[in-house]
């Protein structure tokens, strides 16, 4: 139980919701309902509207006059982790549970604001808020396995200021400025099992070292009843970075976008408490969270294959790989007392992660029906950053293809209506092996593997002054 707890990531939403966002890690791509009706191809070399500049700033020099476009995507994930729960101590298992978790993920929805102005033919300004991580799930508080973690939800916004130039009729840049901040709450909690499993773990102590057996009598005290918090943390945070774009016109009718955003790290200042984290005096302690955000970056094609018809596609990659672990700080002189060590805590690991750069991959196009009407289509196949040999259930990332659809409706010469609507299947099997210690009596260990499907449904209104 020295090493329980969840995951913290940063997310989604401007209301401040969270949502288990069904990408890799916790990364989200939904910056606009009209991207979602392409899954996202194409996006860093495409200027529909002011969300332009939340993948590429540089696009911003294909928009005329003043624009404003808002939006939002309601996200609406089915995760389920499946597996057992055995308890061994001395070698030998003394008990087994089920631990199906159903639809562990919370409906959301993700909402966006852009708007950009032409201050000449060169110069173009923007501003956006949106969100490119997000993630909350969630199990009962007595759940078998929620000593793994039974709650993570993490809820920001990201605030961009952009500029773009055009440097001639072939190449244009642009770059901006990421201001994100966060707030998290993560917790786990000690399931109902632990009531049954206490005599035995008593009648345990006698078998140990002489010496070992007064620290296990320590221990076996503090371990709580079912469905008590473990440890439970709250915090928030400002971080900064930037971004930066360009785009090549090659011809008329083709064009290649690259976009760069900076990774942003952040110290999740706030509260830890729990029966883990209590001195006999402190009910709670100060602590921190240090976070990276990590970087990623686009390429994009953009192809007008006749005059109604279009194609694009997106490259996509992510610093996973800076994901290495969670561990919490207790800068204060008050900290926990570590038990086994018999002395404060100045740090506690709370979970091993070590993600894996992660690639996304997608084909989208583009469909002039008719004056008004144009329809979009896309599919994406969406790398886990998750390791099966590090998989967590407060993660339960997996590989994934997105099937899109959307259509876009020009009400007027200024106003603009996009839909999208896309489904996401997780492939292949997700294996998840988690073990923990009570109280140096004896080890919980999780085995099992996370399934799932996700719909998401988008709407996008777009003006020009």
């Amino acid at each position: 139980m020295k090493k329980t707890l969840l995951t913290l990531a940063v997310g989604t939403a401007l209301l401040g919701t969270s949502v288990q966002a069904f990408a890799a890690g916790f990364q989200l791509a939904e910056t606009s309902a009209t991207g979602l009706g392409r899954a996202f191809a194409g996006e860093a070399a495409m200027a529909d509207n002011a969300s332009a500049q939340a993948r590429n700033p540089a696009m911003m020099t294909y928009l005329k006059g003043t624009q404003v476009s808002a939006g939002g995507i309601y996200v609406m994930p089915n995760i389920d982790v499946n597996g057992d729960m055995t308890l061994s101590a001395m070698g030998h298992q003394l008990a087994k549970f089920n631990a199906d978790a159903s639809d562990v993920g919370n409906n959301a929805f993700v909402p966006n604001f852009y708007v950009t102005h032409q201050i000449d033919e060169n110069w173009t300004v923007g501003l956006g808020l949106n969100s490119n991580y997000g993630l909350a799930t969630e199990t009962p508080a007595g759940h078998a396995a929620s000593i793994f973690g039974n709650h993570t939800s993490v809820t920001s916004v990201e605030f961009n200021p952009n500029v773009a130039y055009r440097i001639n009729d072939a190449v244009s840049v642009g770059a901006g400025l990421r201001v994100v901040h966060a707030k998290g709450e993560i917790g786990a909690t000690m399931p109902n099992w632990i009531d049954q499993v206490k005599p035995a773990l008593g009648g345990m102590i006698g078998q140990l070292p002489k010496d070992k057996q007064a620290q296990a009598m320590a221990a076996a005290g503090m371990i709580p009843a079912g469905g008590a918090s473990l440890k439970s943390l709250e915090g928030d945070d400002t971080g900064f970075g930037w971004q930066v774009g360009g785009a090549w016109q090659i011809n008329a009718a083709n064009r290649i976008g690259f976009a760069y955003h900076s990774k942003v790290d952040l110290d999740l200042d706030g509260q830890a408490s729990g029966a883990l984290y209590q001195d006999g005096q402190h009910a709670s302690f100060a602590g921190y969270i240090p976070l990276e955000l990590p970087a990623f970056a686009e390429v994009s094609s953009f192809h007008q294959i006749t005059d109604k018809f279009a194609m694009h596609t997106s490259i996509n990659w992510t610093d996973w790989s800076s994901f290495d672990e969670i561990r919490v700080f207790f800068p204060d002189s008050v900290k926990p007392i570590d038990l086994a060590a018999k002395k404060p805590m100045t740090s506690d690991q709370i979970k091993v992660e070590k993600f894996e750069d992660n690639w996304r991959f997608a084909v989208g196009s583009t469909y002039k029906i008719a004056p008004k009407w144009t329809l979009r289509g896309g599919v994406a196949l969406d790398k886990s950053a998750a390791t099966d040999e590090h998989r967590t259930s407060t993660i339960p990332d997996s590989d994934r293809l997105w099937f899109s659809a959307g259509a876009g409706y020009q009400a007027t010469d200024a106003l603009h209506f996009d839909l999208g609507v896309t489904y996401i299947k997780a492939i292949g099997h997700s294996p998840i092996n988690e073990t923990q210690d009570v109280a140096g009596l004896a080890q919980v260990n999780f085995s099992g593997e996370t399934t799932g499907d996700v719909w998401l449904t988008g709407v996008q209104a777009s003006y020009k002054f």
